[in-house]
């Protein structure tokens, strides 16, 4: 049954800080900002609205997105130059934390200290080389038009949009495909080894959603390459000094000064530790929440804390319930696994993706003829066949599957087929193009890929959703910046392929360098006195937390609360969503929470390294998390990208968004009381919204 929203009433201030208990959003209490409720008064206040989505024209101030007025083709150009600037010799009075050094981080820390400010670079692995960016494989889009193939900034900025389903700033969006094509000159220069054709020339290769080839690829290892470029550059700073670098150090809450984000309090991963550290800004750049799902394509420390204290302590959370389903992964083989693995988007240049006819045909697929074969996407998706965008062909294999023709173990899997291609192109060319991915997928299920077709399943791979930020990327908190996938800007819905890597690039070189000292301009550096008292009240906090989890000595590991959160979501949350699944999963989680707090093991104590401390933390967050998502899909009652209803379709099962009802960005508000809804209204003015069609 739907959730009914609470008595309509202002939320009161964030707290500082919550325990596990009152940090909950019970659902009697939910509330949902925007027009239609009243405030203390009992005067009508316009920015809040019912539960069913309806949007007033009032406006929270604090979602002012500063989205340049004027032409969009000029606008960030405009915007650069009316901000302000920090003079050379003023910024080595600035310090600035930085948290995460993938892409975005790497790229954020080694810019800003090339800029001349003191930045403190935190990472939870014993190197920034291990940071997730790495284990991207395909790609990274740019509007070069190398292949004369009539690709633009304008055709990369209209793709993005769609393939988003009309749920992402247009502004934030040309922006990105703007810089898309600096990023590569940067990263040439740095010496990424790009794949080049026979001329010397960069070679590029389609992706989803796109009818050009614009993604440039080192092999299937784009993502580690481009992080070497960033590392280098960051390492460049520690050496020269501009960048203090804290490895085996995890971010575990935010500290406030004056309303402001001032520091960050850290644990010690290797003595268990814990200490605040201070700064005049500071930037997440942590990456996204997939794990809260258990089983995903993300690397197994991937974790939500970083973004999800920085939210309740006052920084908005936007379209949670936008995740990314990936369909070319390898399926799940047993309740024993605890990750899952991405086999990239780019094998489907030259792959063809298809399921048997009949259901429970068992037959070795080299002996099922092509008149038995139904290729699936080829034949509902003619203009982009194989490479339609991710949530479309996640679906699709959905459907096939739920139809009784999956492949495989439990009939949870459909074909990639390279037999076409290698009898076109020969061998050596698929080699030269996938080597390593076919190599992966040998020594994962112990086929040979090149002899039998694989076996591909959707799983969990990105979060479009994340912390709310302005076209500065700054949050709701002044002084607390958001990079790369942990913010929510760019990719609306559904995220194209071959652009996590642009955006990380984009904000960690370009934007934030631009932007950061446009705030910096308007403060004065704080002294240390100052901070002590709110550094110190936080820590005891994070001290009081950690003794807890260590206290309960219940009778349940920490693996099989965050297995049962996992299930729950990917039942009730995951590729199909429904009313009445959202209701159950919102009526699971808070009894899971309980259980969590009263029957948890965690051994050992907080004074040594302690994984299981680690890990009872983060899904202490994800528990917390996976509630504000199930709440969130289930107020936005349209399917859109990722997020899909199943009582919102076509005919032909697509999505069928509502645009009268939900064309805005849905921005949570942490209260001691409940999540309060906040809404962004988006405009379309280049790109009109239209019922996406790939056929």
């Amino acid at each position: 049954m739907p959730i009914d929203p609470a008595p309509e009433a202002e939320p009161p201030e964030p707290p500082e800080r919550h325990d596990h208990d009152s940090g909950t959003m019970p659902a009697e209490t939910i509330t949902d900002a925007g027009q239609g409720a009243a405030s203390d008064d009992g005067a009508a206040d316009p920015s809040r609205t019912t539960l069913d989505g309806t949007r007033g024209s009032g406006l929270d101030p604090k979602l002012d997105a500063k989205i340049p007025d004027g032409p969009i083709e000029t606008a960030w150009s405009r915007h650069k130059f009316n901000l302000k600037l920090v003079n050379p010799a003023n910024k080595r009075k600035y310090t600035i934390i930085v948290v995460g050094s993938g892409l975005a981080g790497g790229a954020a820390a080694a810019s800003l200290a090339e800029l001349g400010y003191n930045v403190k670079c935190f990472c939870y692995q014993d190197s920034p080389r291990r940071a997730h960016s790495i284990a991207a494989q395909g790609g990274i889009n740019a509007a070069k038009n190398y292949r004369n193939d009539g690709d633009s900034v304008y055709r990369l900025f209209y793709d993005t949009v769609k393939g988003g389903d009309f749920r992402a700033r247009e502004g934030n969006v040309y922006r990105l495909a703007e810089l898309s094509v600096n990023i590569i000159d940067q990263c040439v220069a740095q010496g990424v080894p790009f794949a080049r054709e026979y001329s010397g020339l960069l070679d590029t290769r389609s992706f989803g959603g796109a009818q050009v080839s614009r993604t440039f690829y080192a092999r299937g290892q784009t993502g580690q390459q481009l992080l070497l470029g960033a590392y280098q550059a960051l390492e460049r700073q520690i050496q020269l000094g501009g960048v203090e670098m804290n490895t085996r150090t995890e971010m575990l809450d935010l500290v406030m000064l004056d309303g402001r984000a001032h520091g960050i309090v850290t644990r010690d991963m290797v003595t268990g530790q814990i200490e605040s550290h201070t700064a005049d800004a500071v930037v997440l750049a942590t990456g996204g929440y997939g794990n809260v799902f258990y089983l995903s394509t993300n690397a197994m420390g991937c974790n939500a804390t970083a973004i999800w204290w920085a939210h309740k302590r006052g920084a908005y959370f936007a379209n949670p319930c936008f995740t990314q389903i990936h369909p070319t992964c390898i399926p799940v083989s047993g309740e024993h696994q605890s990750k899952l693995t991405l086999m990239s988007e780019s094998l489907r240049n030259d792959g063809r993706v298809w399921a048997p006819i009949k259901k429970g045909d068992n037959r070795d697929p080299r002996q099922i003829p092509d008149a038995d074969r139904d290729y699936y996407l080829e034949r509902r998706y003619p203009s982009f066949g194989n490479l339609v965008p991710r949530d479309v062909a996640s679906r699709a294999a959905k459907a096939v599957c739920d139809e009784g023709r999956g492949v495989g173990p439990g009939g949870l899997g459909v074909y990639l087929d390279f037999a076409d291609s290698i009898n076109r192109l020969g061998v050596g060319v698929i080699k030269e193009r996938y080597a390593n991915l076919f190599d992966m997928y040998e020594r994962i299920t112990g086929e040979d890929p090149y002899q039998v077709p694989m076996r591909i399943y959707p799983a969990v791979h990105y979060t479009m959703g994340g912390l709310w930020v302005d076209y500065n990327l700054q949050s709701t908190i002044p002084g607390l910046f958001v990079a790369g996938e942990a913010n929510f800007s760019d990719h609306g819905a559904n995220r194209l392929g071959a652009s996590a890597l642009m955006q990380g690039l984009a904000d960690g070189y370009f934007v934030l360098p631009a932007t950061i000292g446009d705030y910096l301009t308007g403060t004065t550096p704080v002294r240390t006195d100052l901070s002590a008292e709110a550094c110190g009240k936080v820590e005891r906090e994070v001290s009081a937390k950690m003794d807890q989890l260590l206290s309960i000595r219940g009778s349940r590991t920490v693996d099989s609360f965050h297995r049962e959160l996992g299930r729950i979501m990917w039942d009730k949350c995951g590729m199909g969503r429904t009313e009445q699944g959202l209701s159950e999963a919102l009526d699971a989680i808070p009894r899971l929470r309980e259980q969590f707090w009263n029957d948890v093991y965690v051994p050992g104590d907080g004074a040594t390294l302690n994984q299981s401390l680690e890990n009872a933390g983060r899904v202490a967050d994800f528990i917390e998390l996976g509630e504000l998502m199930c709440r969130d899909a289930l107020h936005r009652s349209e399917s859109c990208g990722g997020h899909f209803r199943e009582e919102s379709q076509t005919p032909d099962g697509e999505a069928q968004r509502d645009d009268e009802r939900f064309s805005y960005v849905a921005a949570w508000e942490h209260t001691g009381a409940g999540p309060v809804l906040r809404k962004e209204p988006l405009e379309f003015t280049y790109v009109h919204p239209s019922q996406r069609s790939y056929a």
